[in-house]
């Protein structure tokens, strides 16, 4: 079957092939034929080094498709269920699943998918970024990361909740935990920005500013809810203007940059939130003072997957979008092929891109 493998770290390019077939079955494992995969830029980062993931490996990590086999201890799917894949499911008997109510935080699912890589070139083993590779035609991943949804989920919209929307949403209404009536910025108005300024609408915040340095994503921004979208330039007059300079009440940062997380606490009013979305490198930081965390007494916290447990939030996303107060398929802006991969990952960075979908039908 086809599959983009990226071959080394850093890179620019990934090399489609056409020789990658699939391991044997294990009891516990679910076949999925890929209908669509998003093209995130997480998998950038993971070509760049960004994310640590070891070559070679099937990228993708953002995708839905159809179940067409499942091992024998399988029971909550079977073939032709429709299916999201999470990359970091939850095992369900861990502390972070049962007594810490922080499923989203399980070790043991994160590693559960790395530890038995599913592709094969000829003899060698190909891994997969986050054990799914959903740039494949097909995959096997871990049963517990076969999530059913509603067959009448189109599987492209579905395809986006695997990661963006989820990371998006979930961190404002999760882990920001954004208030009715409140005041929001979120700080890069990517496919990530785009589902966090969708989260606060839905939260109910007052007012939501995004920032870009591209116009073109502040235009978008406002079609998804913002109500003032601004360039760096003029957050310190749009704060002056809404918040009378005290700063917001939530700030979600979502690029993944030292400069960009400083920026994000700095525009949070005393006693705010300001929750980091974005992924950045292991070896960057960013620096605040002892003084600051004490008299300011802002909440700064991490998001990872959105806070999110999969097994109930992905499909209560798509509740959202059927009762259209979640808008997945005007986040769709271009829907290629896989052998377009390359192309779209070198275009990640325009203003009009929100969301590319790789189409395998």
């Amino acid at each position: 079957m086809l599959a983009a493998i990226m071959t080394k770290v850093p890179t620019d390019e990934l090399v489609i092939a056409d020789d990658v077939t699939l391991r044997d079955m294990g009891p516990g494992d679910v076949k999925i034929k890929i209908a669509h995969s998003g093209v995130c830029h997480s998998d950038l980062s993971a070509m760049n080094g960004t994310i640590p993931q070891a070559p070679p490996a099937v990228l993708g990590h953002e995708g839905a498709g159809v179940v067409t086999e499942v091992g024998s201890a399988i029971t909550h799917v079977v073939p032709g269920d429709h299916v999201i894949i999470a990359f970091s499911p939850p095992c369900g008997s861990c502390a972070y699943c049962t007594g810490r109510g922080q499923p989203n935080l399980c070790l043991t699912g994160y590693f559960t998918m790395n530890s038995n890589p599913q592709f094969r070139q000829g003899d060698n083993v190909v891994g997969s970024m986050t054990g799914c590779g959903t740039f494949a035609e097909e995959t096997i991943v871990a049963g517990i990361a076969a999530i059913k949804i509603d067959n009448d989920v189109p599987l492209d919209v579905a395809a986006l909740v695997g990661c963006g929307v989820t990371t998006g949403v979930g961190a404002a209404l999760n882990t920001a935990k954004v208030t009715p009536g409140s005041s929001v910025m979120v700080i890069g108005a990517g496919g990530v920005g785009i589902a966090a300024i969708q989260g606060a609408a839905i939260a109910g915040a007052a007012v939501i500013v995004a920032v870009d340095l591209h116009e073109g994503k502040l235009d978008r921004a406002k079609a998804f809810g913002a109500t003032h979208a601004v360039v760096p330039d003029d957050v310190p007059a749009v704060m002056a203007e809404i918040t009378g300079g005290e700063g917001f009440d939530f700030t979600l940062e979502c690029i993944g940059l030292p400069t960009t997380m400083r920026q994000a606490f700095d525009l949070t009013r005393r006693g705010g939130t300001a929750c980091i979305v974005g992924v950045g490198r292991a070896e960057e930081t960013f620096e605040l003072s002892a003084f600051e965390m004490f008299f300011s007494e802002k909440i700064l916290v991490g998001s990872m997957y959105g806070g999110a447990d999969v097994r109930t939030d992905f499909n209560r996303f798509l509740r959202l979008y059927k009762a259209g107060r979640l808008d997945l398929e005007g986040m769709i802006s271009r829907r290629i092929k896989l052998d377009e991969v390359n192309d779209a990952l070198s275009c990640m960075g325009d203003a009009d891109v929100i969301r590319q979908v790789i189409d395998f039908d």
